[in-house]
């Protein structure tokens, strides 16, 4: 599974059995069965045993991620009974060092199992850390921004003009170690207003976001369309790429079309659209 083509992962609570029969038609991307913050206290234990049921309900009809609970007598709770064969990612919330990270990959290495982590950044401390985060090495392959408990912990309504500048840092520094980060720089709680929902996706693709996590079925289109290259961009980049064999067979490093100068940075733009659309249909199946 190629974690830098997911658009839309659809959150499935472990404990919410009446999902799970029509999880893997609902177009995500991705499915995340969830063992932290849709799981009351109470229930953990035994949404651990409908996590391993969950999953292997679902494998191989969709790539499957776990989120597990950030609490480390919980954590090791949770990687101890995971279905960790059958599952793509371990999802770690509230990530605010490296040493987070990279506890939980040597945890994951002594079960015998080198499952990727998503390290997912929700916190003030773990925003200002997130290029220490980036780097934690091999096991780490996904970071995320959780809009709702930063906003939550600043005190501000989780809204872009709170939400631009922790959203982007934490996708400018996923991209600079060249890992996929998905997340809104709003609220992901939009489930009735589409189009609202809409162009909260198309302001974090501006940011950088690769893709982000859905709560209901009805966002997960509304994910895919928007972090996908639309149809006039996908012309476009078509159309750049052309021209720059024609520039390079010329001898030029650049080329006007449109009446724009066209050089290296924007053809490298086009050929990312470009890949990114023979990408979205191969995701089907997990492992």
């Amino acid at each position: 599974m190629q974690l830098s083509a997911l658009r839309s992962l659809l959150f499935l609570p472990a404990t919410a059995e009446h999902l799970l029969a029509r999880a893997a038609q609902r177009g995500a991307d991705a499915l995340v069965i969830d063992l932290e913050d849709a799981v009351p206290p109470a229930r953990k234990q035994e949404a651990r045993g409908l996590a391993t049921l969950a999953v292997a309900a679902l494998s191989g009809r969709a790539p499957l991620l776990l989120r597990v609970n950030a609490e480390p007598a919980l954590l090791a709770q949770d990687i101890a009974s995971a279905p960790l064969a059958q599952i793509d990612a371990v999802m770690l919330p509230k990530v605010e060092s490296a040493q987070q990270v990279q506890a939980l990959v040597a945890m994951l290495a002594q079960s015998g199992h080198a499952t990727p982590v998503v390290a997912l950044i929700e916190t003030a401390l773990g925003v200002v850390q997130a290029a220490s985060i980036a780097q934690a090495g091999p096991g780490l392959a996904a970071l995320g921004f959780g809009a709702e408990d930063y906003a939550a912990e600043m005190g501000v309504a989780p809204q872009p003009r709170s939400l631009l500048w922790p959203a982007q840092q934490v996708a400018t520094c996923a991209r600079a170690w060249q890992l996929p980060c998905w997340g809104l720089p709003g609220s992901v709680a939009e489930i009735d207003d589409m189009a609202a929902f809409s162009d909260l996706v198309a302001q974090a693709r501006a940011v950088g976001f690769t893709g982000t996590v859905c709560i209901h079925p009805r966002q997960v289109g509304v994910a895919n369309a928007g972090f996908g290259p639309t149809a006039d961009e996908l012309a476009w980049a078509a159309r750049v790429v052309v021209a720059d064999h024609e520039a390079a067979a010329r001898g030029l490093g650049a080329v006007v079309l449109d009446g724009r100068m066209v050089d290296r940075p924007i053809v490298e733009r086009a050929r990312r659209w470009l890949l990114a659309r023979q990408q979205a249909p191969r995701i089907q199946g997990g492992r």
